[in-house]
Order: C-alpha cells, then sequence, then structure tokens
C-alpha cells in the first residue's frame, strides 16, 4: 500500500473504461457516497478517497499550514491520481471538494473529463458586490463557538446544514462525521473553507463544468451556483433540484443520485 493511499484510506471499487473519483466536503468522509456508490461500481472504476482532517485520517498528518489554502487539498488530489494511474476521470467534488477540483483542474486539466460540482461556492463570505450568504460576524460566531464546545456546536450546525431535525438519518449522519474530527482540525478546516476567495480563479477553469445545487441551501444560496455558471472560464451548466440543505447526496438521495448519474453519464452539448 502506497503513502497516499494509506494516508487518504483511498479505495478503488468497480471497474470500467471511464474512471469517477468522489470527493468530500467538509465534516464527512468518504462515507457519504455510500448510496451512489451502488449505482456506479458495475459501469465505472471508482476512486473514493477522505480528506485530510477527517476523522477517518491520522491526525498526526494533518499539517495546519499546508490545508490553510485549498491548493493542498488539490495536490492531495492529484497525488492520489498519480498514484492509481488516473490519467483521466470525471470528478465528483461536493462542498470544499467540488473547490478542490476546480483548482487541481487548473493545475491540470488534462486529467479531467468534467467536473460534476454539488453544493460549490467560490466565496463564503458576502462582499458590496457579491452574496455568498454569510456575513463576517456570522463566522466568528460560528467559529467561537466552536472552540468554547465542539459538541455542543455540532449539535446545532449539522441540523441547520442539513436542513431537518436532530432525529433524521441524514443529521445523525452528517453529526456523527463531524464528531469524529478532532476540534481543533475542524475549527482549522472550517476557517479555511469560510475564508477562501476564489473568484478570481474561475476564468482558468477551461474543464466542463457540471454545477449542481439545492433549492435551499443554507450554506449556499442559488445565486453563488449562477455566479460560478456566469464566470467559470469553460462550459457550465446548473442544475437545481427541488432538495433542502447543504447535503442531498445524504438528506435526499432519491432525487440527488438520478441527476448526479444523468451529469456522469451525459457530458454538456453545444447550445
Amino acid at each position: 500500500m502506497g503513502v497516499v493511499e494509506a494516508a487518504h484510506n483511498v479505495r478503488v471499487l468497480g471497474s470500467g473504461e471511464t474512471t469517477v473519483v468522489l470527493g468530500h466536503g467538509f465534516g464527512t468522509d468518504q462515507s457519504v457516497w455510500k448510496q451512489l456508490l451502488p449505482h456506479l461500481v458495475d459501469h465505472y472504476r471508482v476512486v473514493i478517497y477522505d480528506n485530510m482532517g477527517a476523522g477517518t485520517t491520522n491526525p498526526d498528518y494533518f499539517d495546519f499550514d499546508r490545508y490553510a489554502t485549498l491548493e493542498g487539498y488539490a495536490y492531495d488530489l492529484l497525488a492520489i491520481l498519480e498514484e492509481f494511474s488516473v490519467d483521466k476521470c470525471i470528478y465528483v467534488g461536493h462542498s470544499l471538494s467540488s473547490m478542490t477540483g476546480v483548482i487541481a483542474s487548473i493545475f491540470r486539466p488534462d486529467l479531467f473529463h468534467k467536473l460534476i460540482l454539488i453544493a460549490a461556492s467560490p466565496r463564503f463570505l458576502n462582499t458590496v458586490d457579491y452574496y455568498g450568504g454569510f456575513e463576517q460576524e456570522e463566522i466568528d460566531q460560528l467559529s467561537g463557538a466552536m472552540e468554547t464546545n465542539y459538541k455542543s456546536w455540532v449539535s446545532g450546525f449539522a441540523p441547520l446544514v442539513v436542513g431537518g431535525d436532530m432525529d433524521s438519518v441524514a443529521v445523525q449522519e452528517f453529526s456523527r462525521t463531524l464528531f469524529s474530527m478532532r476540534p481543533d482540525i475542524a475549527l482549522s478546516v472550517f476557517r479555511t473553507v469560510f475564508n477562501f476567495d476564489l473568484r478570481e480563479y474561475l476564468g482558468r477553469v477551461t474543464v466542463p463544468c457540471h454545477i449542481v445545487q439545492s433549492s435551499k441551501d443554507l450554506a449556499v444560496p442559488v445565486a453563488v451556483a449562477e455566479y460560478l455558471h456566469q464566470n467559470l472560464g469553460g462550459k457550465s451548466v446548473v442544475e437545481v433540484m427541488s432538495t433542502e440543505g447543504h447535503l442531498p447526496q445524504l438528506s435526499a438521495p432519491e432525487v440527488t443520485i438520478p441527476v448526479l448519474l444523468r451529469h456522469i453519464q451525459h457530458d454538456i452539448v453545444d447550445a
């Protein structure tokens, strides 16, 4: 087992001529794809992995400086593709990993056939001329609550982000993976995610992008999906689903999985 494989718990499943790579978002791990995987493995070679810092990874490997920017995650993704001899893939990224894929595709566009971006945002903070969904004061309050009492913060944050009550399976699952993260690492990743600004990079993306978005997402307003569509350098398409929450693959798989499969199977058609 290679170093990258072991560090990221990389698994290769299924078989097929086309490789699909799945990247999870903040507070989750590769288990977030468990309802999508059975629909892929009969037709595709599927590569799944854990981002460094996920509760399933060794916290001693988490480099706070490396992962203070999304480039650290993008270099990890490229290292995984290299170790598993992936010369072209369909990359499905959720939240943090959607933008990881965007950056990796700028570095190595040859490795990506297309990107499928779920709940993607180039910037979460509002500015004078941009609506990201959050004010700085709100982020400061959330990170302060994380520092004060991580367990209490998770109990409030999970249902807000997923959309639903604390008893729902999706909220319970997101809470489980959040709890599995070491709190200081979770806080560091949270600050990285909510402070990055990748808007200036979007024009350099040449790989086709399929933007998939919930119609109601506390973390990413629908306007952000349209912003991505208008500013990405290559071809893009937006699909807004009738789902609620930031993790629709967990909370509404019956709606989300058919949409993802359609975007995996079909390329953007030129008008």
